[in-house]
């Protein structure tokens, strides 16, 4: 009888340390689309991703082309960004503002998981 039971316990044992537990990790491409008129995309706005359900928070930065590239598991998202540009190519330097969000940004392996952020801008002169 007690081999028996130790026969169980360790088949159970075995059966339980064989689950393969791996996160799936999925990319994201988020375009920052401008208006028109304005600075068009450039390096170094933040832009962050936000899991909802969840307390997790995910941070990148656009590149030249204005998309910020994110390795997310699988889940829903909202994307938003805040962030400003001066202009300082003429003698009169210009402050702007762009401000977006999106939100339900479904992420699964078998989606193509891009998406876009239009944004509202706002300008500001800058008195030297």
């Amino acid at each position: 009888m007690r081999k028996l039971l130790y026969i169980i316990i360790g088949m159970s044992l075995l059966i339980a340390c064989s689950y393969d537990e791996s996160l799936e990790l999925c990319q994201l491409q988020v375009q920052l689309e401008y208006p028109e008129n304005s600075v068009g995309p450039y390096a170094g706005a933040r832009v962050e991703l936000k899991a909802i359900g969840r307390d997790a928070l995910f941070v990148d930065s656009t590149d030249r082309q204005g998309v910020a590239h994110f390795e997310v598991t699988p889940g829903i998202y909202e994307a938003s960004t805040s962030s400003q540009f001066i202009d300082s190519t003429t003698t009169i330097w210009w402050r702007y503002h762009f401000n977006g969000v999106r939100s339900m940004i479904v992420v699964s392996p078998d989606s193509l998981n891009a998406t876009s952020i239009p944004l509202k801008m706002s300008k500001k002169r800058i008195v030297h």
